[in-house]
């Protein structure tokens, strides 16, 4: 069982920035690719990034190209969204992840993923 836990979400106004982790078992950074998904309100849920570090890749969305960088923190075993820039839009549920290796699988198969976490909430507001 691979537990994946997500943390960081919180409220902000627009223009800000928010960090967020995802919490993976030691072994899994070097042989699984961690995407992130948000789901925002009344909206299907939708691939947000993708990190393989065994291969090299890394996925973002278009629209947070720029202002979204995914980064590993191997001391800590977690898979970091640095958020900056934020609208109103970015708004949602915010989830990691992985099943396996390959961000082609990852993140445009998400339903390939057996291990989710339980989401943290992202709210950018005035």
């Amino acid at each position: 069982q691979v537990q994946v836990v997500e943390s960081g979400g919180g409220l902000v106004q627009p223009g800000g920035s928010l960090r967020l982790s995802c919490k993976v078992p030691d072994f899994t950074l070097d042989h699984y690719a961690v995407a992130w998904f948000r789901r925002a309100p009344g909206q299907e849920r939708e691939g947000i990034s993708c990190i393989d570090k065994a291969n090299g890749h890394i996925y973002y969305k278009d629209f947070v190209k720029g202002r979204f960088t995914i980064s590993i923190d191997n001391a800590k075993n977690t898979v970091d969204l640095q958020m900056s820039s934020l609208k109103p839009e970015d708004t949602g549920v915010y989830y990691c992840a992985t099943d396996g290796p390959f961000c082609s699988v990852r993140y445009y198969r998400p339903w390939e993923n057996k291990y989710w976490g339980q989401g943290t909430q992202v709210t950018v507001s005035s």
